[in-house]
C-alpha cells in the first residue's frame, strides 16, 4: 500500500480497517522539546514534522467567563496568572508541571450564576484568522482536523473550581453540578457550529475529561449515570449527527467506566494511562471491535531505552491487529527521554507498526 496523508490513515483506523501503517502522535513536555532542540533538533522546525509523526489540528474556540487575565506575580522562576475563568494559577517556568491552582472565583451557586451570565457565545471568541490561514493548507496536507470541547468533571474541578468543592457538590447538590457542565457543553458546541457553518468542516470532536486517578474513579459509576453520563452522549450524539467521530481523553484508572463509554457510542479513547492500571492488551481484547485505542504505551520506562522497546515488541502486534489503534505514549514524553532514544522508539513503531 502506497502511503497515506494522516487524514485517509485515521479514517481508516476510525473503520477498524488496517491502513498502511498505524497513525503515530507524541505529547511532550515543554521541557522535553527544550532538551531535543539542545541534542540537535532544529529550532522552528515542529517535532511532530522532525519525527514524521502524523498531522492533527484543532479548531475551538474560549467559552469562559472572559474575567481578566493579569500578572500577579512574576519571577525567574514562575509566574503567578489570574485566567478568564477567575481562577488564579502559579506556574513553572523552567520545568513541566500541572499548575498550582491558588484561588477560585466561582465558589457557590451565587458566583456561578454571575459566571454563567457573562458566558454569551458570540464569534468573537473563535480565532477565525488561524483557522482562515490555515484552514486550506490542512486540506491539501491531509491533516486530521479535530473541534475541540471545553466541558465535563476534569476542566470544572481543575481550572474552575477547584476538586474537594466539585466532589461535594456532585453528592450534596448534583443540580449545580449539572448545569455547570451543562452549559459548557452548550456554549462548546454553539461555538463548533458557528465553525461548521461557515464552512471549516472537521473530522472529529476531541474533548478532555479525566475521570479516574491511579487507585480508581474520582467518583462513583452511578454519579457517573446520573451525571455526566447523559452530557458525554449529547456530544457524542452531536458529532454523529454530523457524520464525524468522537474521541475521549481520559486519565487514571477508569476501567469501570469501559462499558458505560462503549454504551454511548464513543469511538476512540486515550491515553490508557498503563500505571493507573489500563492494560491496554486486555482493553483491545474487550472493546477492540467497539473503541479506537489510542496510547497505552508506558512513558515511564521511556528513558530506559531497552525497557522501552521490549514493552513496544510485546504490545504493537496485538494492538494494530486488525486497525483501530493509534500509537503514542500514554501520558506525556517526559524530559529524561533523549532526542536519540526517542527517536529509535519512533523507528521501532513505525516498523512494527507498518502493516502489510
Amino acid at each position: 500500500m502506497s502511503e497515506l496523508t494522516t487524514k485517509e490513515r485515521f479514517a481508516l483506523t476510525f473503520q477498524h480497517k488496517e491502513p498502511d501503517r498505524m497513525p503515530m502522535l507524541a505529547g511532550p513536555w515543554k521541557s522535553t522539546v527544550e532538551r531535543w532542540h539542545r541534542e540537535g533538533m532544529p529550532v522552528g522546525v515542529n517535532f511532530s514534522d522532525y519525527f514524521g509523526l502524523d498531522k492533527v489540528a484543532s479548531v475551538g474556540g474560549d467559552i469562559s467567563p472572559r474575567y481578566e487575565v493579569k500578572v500577579v506575580e512574576e519571577t525567574d522562576d514562575y509566574i503567578i496568572k489570574t485566567t478568564p475563568w477567575g481562577s488564579t494559577a502559579k506556574d513553572w517556568k523552567h520545568a513541566s508541571s500541572t499548575p498550582h491552582w491558588m484561588d477560585r472565583t466561582i465558589t457557590d451557586r451565587d458566583s456561578w450564576e454571575k459566571a454563567k451570565a457573562r458566558m454569551v457565545m458570540t464569534p468573537d471568541r473563535i480565532d477565525w484568522e488561524k483557522i482562515g490561514e490555515n484552514y486550506e493548507k490542512w486540506l491539501q496536507q491531509g491533516v486530521w482536523i479535530q473541534g475541540t470541547l471545553f466541558f465535563g468533571f476534569d476542566v470544572t474541578h481543575s481550572k474552575i473550581v477547584g476538586t474537594e468543592r466539585l466532589l461535594m457538590w456532585m453528592a450534596e447538590d448534583p443540580e449545580l453540578v449539572r448545569d455547570i457542565i451543562s452549559t459548557q457543553l452548550d456554549c462548546s458546541l454553539k461555538l463548533l457550529d458557528m465553525i461548521w457553518d461557515r464552512g471549516y468542516k472537521f473530522d472529529a470532536i476531541k474533548w478532555p475529561d479525566d475521570m479516574g486517578y491511579r487507585n480508581g474513579l474520582f467518583f462513583s459509576v452511578r454519579m457517573y449515570r446520573d451525571i455526566l453520563k447523559p452530557l458525554h452522549k449529547r456530544a457524542i450524539d452531536w458529532a454523529h449527527e454530523k457524520g464525524i467521530v468522537s474521541h475521549l481523553h481520559s486519565c487514571g484508572n477508569i476501567n469501570e467506566l469501559m462499558p458505560e463509554l462503549v454504551d454511548i457510542g464513543l469511538d476512540a479513547l486515550n491515553p490508557l494511562e498503563v500505571k493507573a492500571g489500563m492494560d491496554p492488551v486486555n482493553l483491545k481484547k474487550k472493546y477492540g471491535t467497539d473503541l479506537v485505542l489510542h496510547g497505552g504505551i508506558n512513558a515511564m520506562l521511556w528513558a530506559d531505552i531497552d525497557r522501552t522497546e521490549a514493552e513496544i515488541r510485546r504490545l504493537i502486534p496485538e494492538l494494530k491487529r486488525g486497525g483501530g489503534y493509534i500509537f503514542q505514549e500514554d501520558h506525556s514524553v517526559p524530559d529524561n527521554v533523549s532526542l536519540k532514544d526517542f527517536q529509535r522508539i519512533i523507528e521501532i513503531a513505525r516498523e512494527l507498526g507498518t502493516y502489510l
